[in-house]
């Protein structure tokens, strides 16, 4: 179904913040990975590295679902759920107790802007199916 490019703006631009923070996020787990681990309480730092790969990925198919003419609604949905996972993940995680004070401060700040941007990205799809 056709879309007009106003109405793609808004799941456009979140996903494109979703991607920033995403390679952001992922090259600070990669470069800092011991220093994060130490600081997390994490005994692995290729725990680190691994999650960063993973989100550099993850932000390679959000710039490039957001890059389309027409956004594909399915890798935008699964961007929702990949997000949604990662807030359920994350409190498990700190559920788990397994990490230090410090550790379960950032895994639910890194929560939260995941989050948020999943509700800009329902939001965003939303809207385009009201075209």
């Amino acid at each position: 179904m056709k879309y007009t490019t106003e109405k793609a703006n808004m799941l456009r631009l979140a996903l494109r913040g979703n991607g920033v923070f995403s390679i952001l996020s992922g090259i600070s787990f990669v470069a800092l990975s011991g220093p994060i681990s130490r600081a997390i309480g994490l005994e692995y730092p290729m725990i680190m590295v691994a999650i960063g790969l993973g989100l550099l990925i993850f932000a390679g198919a959000l710039f490039f679902n957001a890059a389309r003419s027409e956004i594909s609604r399915l890798e935008a949905a699964l961007a929702v759920a990949g997000d949604i996972a990662w807030v359920l993940g994350s409190g498990v995680i700190i559920a788990l107790g397994i990490l230090t004070t410090t550790g379960n401060w950032a895994v639910a700040i890194v929560a939260d802007v995941v989050l948020l941007f999943a509700i800009l990205q329902f939001i965003g799809l939303r809207r385009l199916s009201r075209v």
